[in-house]
């Protein structure tokens, strides 16, 4: 099974478009390891998000000024002693609202038809019932802050299919992502994941690639930190080939622990220590009373209680803010 993985990951480049894995590595080489940043004006800013406006109106206000700021006071990729251009963030920014509007924008329609349970038998609908089994899995999902306000993405890997439809649980992956993004309080640019990593189903190449160039396409600077607890042989053995794809950023924030260290861990940085530990990862929360494994509405076509998982979210932010 591994000798086969390390194959389909190390052939991966041959079997992707040649324009698409230019633009991934593209994006990949654009990442720069660095801490630093630099002033941004709000008129610049504003510039940005007009460009983007004219460009993209329909999907430009999932970018907020926070965002805006925080990819353009990077250290430029030609010249790390000096800001990102204006105009190169401008463009840095367009790539991924493209990447959006061929990936992310026509998902939240979809979730819509799945909800109303009602529609002809067509291409849409198929794609609209394979994202409710995806999401039904109830392998991902938002739930509460760590201690500096971001939302925690939970990863459930034990939940997650052995013979996944790729496509739509990247979709699942992008709509549920792009939720917690929205909720995002004024200053809050990134989020925290967390995945139980205890029992995985056997690593999927294409899925791995297609997450990471998500990732690194369209949701660059979004992810703070990825903690994978507690972490076994088949974890090792896919981070060991995927970590050298990633941009050196990326990978920096990738944490792989052992059960023994869990519990300090996750307690240092959930808003409510270890009180937030749930019980899958040996502590008192209980998660599964809002996500069980069979799903909130197990007669519905989408079991899976998304709407719930929203509010949730949105009242933990809110009452932070107090």
């Amino acid at each position: 099974m591994f000798q086969s993985f390390t194959d389909s990951i190390l052939g991966t480049s041959s079997t992707v478009p040649k324009s698409e894995s230019d633009d991934f590595q593209d994006a990949v080489e654009d990442e720069v390891d660095s801490e630093v940043t630099f002033d941004v004006a709000k008129e610049e800013v504003s510039l940005i998000r007009a460009d983007i406006a004219t460009a993209y109106p329909e999907d430009y206000t999932f970018l907020s000024d926070d965002y805006i700021t925080s990819v353009a006071s990077k250290p430029y990729s030609k010249d790390t002693s000096v800001r990102r251009p204006i105009e190169y963030t401008t463009e840095k920014l367009k790539d991924l609202m493209k990447w959006r509007e061929e990936n992310a924008v026509d998902l939240p329609n979809l979730l819509e038809l799945i909800t109303r349970e009602e529609g002809e038998d067509s291409e849409l609908m198929t794609k609209a019932s394979a994202l409710a089994v995806s999401l039904n899995y109830g392998f991902l999902y938002w739930h509460g802050l760590d201690i500096e306000g971001r939302p925690v993405l939970w990863i459930r890997t034990d939940r997650m299919p052995w013979y996944p439809d790729i496509q739509a649980q990247v979709n699942a992956l992008i709509l549920i992502a792009d939720m917690g993004i929205t909720l995002m309080p004024e200053g809050v640019t990134d989020f925290v994941v967390v995945s139980d990593s205890s029992s995985p189903p056997p690593p999927n190449p294409q899925f791995m690639m297609n997450l990471l160039s998500a990732l690194v396409k369209g949701y660059p600077d979004r992810l703070h930190e990825l903690v994978s607890c507690p972490v076994g042989s088949i974890i090792q053995f896919v981070m060991k080939l995927l970590l050298p794809l990633m941009p050196s950023r990326l990978a920096s924030k990738i944490i792989l622990i052992g059960q023994e260290q869990s519990k300090e861990k996750l307690g240092q940085f959930l808003l409510n220590g270890e009180d937030d530990i749930p019980e899958f990862l040996g502590g008192k929360a209980d998660h599964d009373q809002y996500y069980p494994k069979e799903g909130m509405f197990p007669d519905k076509t989408l079991k899976f209680d998304i709407y719930g998982m929203k509010e949730r979210l949105q009242a933990a932010i809110e009452a932070n803010k107090k």
